[in-house]
């Protein structure tokens, strides 16, 4: 029997499985540009993001776990959210949602009965109540102040009962939603990373200014200086190379280790680096993600970038900066 069950293919049932979910979201999308399902999302963002509370998301079973998610999403992307469980809301709980607040309930069927003291409490004090559900005539579409219609896919289980397609329409527009406030709130990576400090995504929305050799720790001479006068700056400096700079600091030019083997050999070392150095480097300002820093790297096929603040020098970053802190 063993070996019956590892000498089996189960490919195709995974295919069918994931052309069954595809075509539950092909119905999504075309449900979301439908007028009716797109007004209530509509409305539901606006509710969302003038909203002077949170956003309490809830679920049972299955939804439950996709609500989970749609709190944890939203609250990485700005948006203030949490998860209520139904079960404990009914046994003291329900005291975390405040009138300033926004429910948002999933349930396939809007017939959970977890749901109902949730319900309750939303129409007696008055808080917005968002309920995503596959059944217009259901309790939960009837207690809704804005129901989100999801279409009635069929589930991708043998038997039709085990959640999945439903579960992907949820998470679907639960990332929907989540997207679609980063819009509206204007939420910039800038912001995003208060949120994600750690790990490499952090890194990635970490700026050139955190990780740039500032002062003194910046190879720079003057455009009067000497072929030896530079040479002599690049190896007292770790990076290879040196900023050419004008009286004001202004970045002029840059002259590297490869600049200063081409012309060691046939040029005479006393000659002014105004000659020999590389007009307009290439360069960015503090701000700049460290993402977008090793890109351009890349496609300048550099290992230094200057860090300017206008015209003038402030900075230098090695692509070793940029890879210790986690870029890569």
């Amino acid at each position: 029997m063993k070996s019956e069950i590892f000498n089996t293919h189960y490919s195709a049932s995974a295919r069918k499985t994931i052309d069954i979910e595809l075509q539950a979201l092909e119905m999504l999308k075309a449900a979301v540009e439908d007028s009716e399902l797109g007004q209530s999302i509509d409305a539901a963002i606006r509710a969302i993001a003038s909203t002077r509370g949170r956003v309490v998301v809830t679920g049972m079973g299955k939804s439950g776990h996709i609500a989970r998610k749609i709190a944890a999403t939203m609250r990485s992307t700005g948006t203030s959210a949490l998860y209520l469980h139904p079960g404990e809301a009914s046994h003291g709980d329900l005291g975390v949602i405040t009138e300033s607040d926004i429910v948002l309930a999933l349930t396939w069927s809007g017939e959970t009965s977890e749901l109902s003291d949730i319900f309750h409490y939303c129409n007696r004090y008055g808080v917005t109540l968002i309920v995503a559900t596959s059944q217009p005539e259901s309790t939960a579409a009837h207690a809704a102040d804005i129901c989100l219609m999801l279409p009635r896919a069929r589930e991708a289980c043998p038997h039709e009962l085990a959640p999945t397609s439903s579960t992907t329409l949820q998470l679907v527009l639960g990332d929907a939603l989540a997207v679609a406030l980063i819009e509206a709130r204007g939420f910039t990576p800038s912001d995003f990373r208060v949120f994600h400090p750690g790990g490499s995504l952090g890194a990635h929305l970490s700026t050139v200014a955190e990780v740039m050799g500032t002062g003194d720790a910046i190879p720079r001479v003057g455009r009067e200086a000497s072929l030896t006068n530079a040479t002599i700056e690049m190896s007292r400096k770790r990076y290879g190379c040196t900023a050419v700079v004008d009286e004001q600091n202004i970045l002029v030019g840059a002259f590297t280790d490869g600049d200063l083997r081409r012309c060691i050999a046939v040029h005479d070392l006393t000659d002014n680096i105004g000659l020999h150095m590389s007009p307009r480097p290439v360069s960015v300002t503090g701000d700049t993600l460290l993402s977008d820093a090793l890109r351009y790297m890349n496609e300048n096929a550099v290992s230094v970038l200057f860090v300017v603040d206008g015209e003038r020098l402030v900075g230098i970053v090695h692509m070793h900066d940029i890879v210790r802190a986690g870029v890569n």
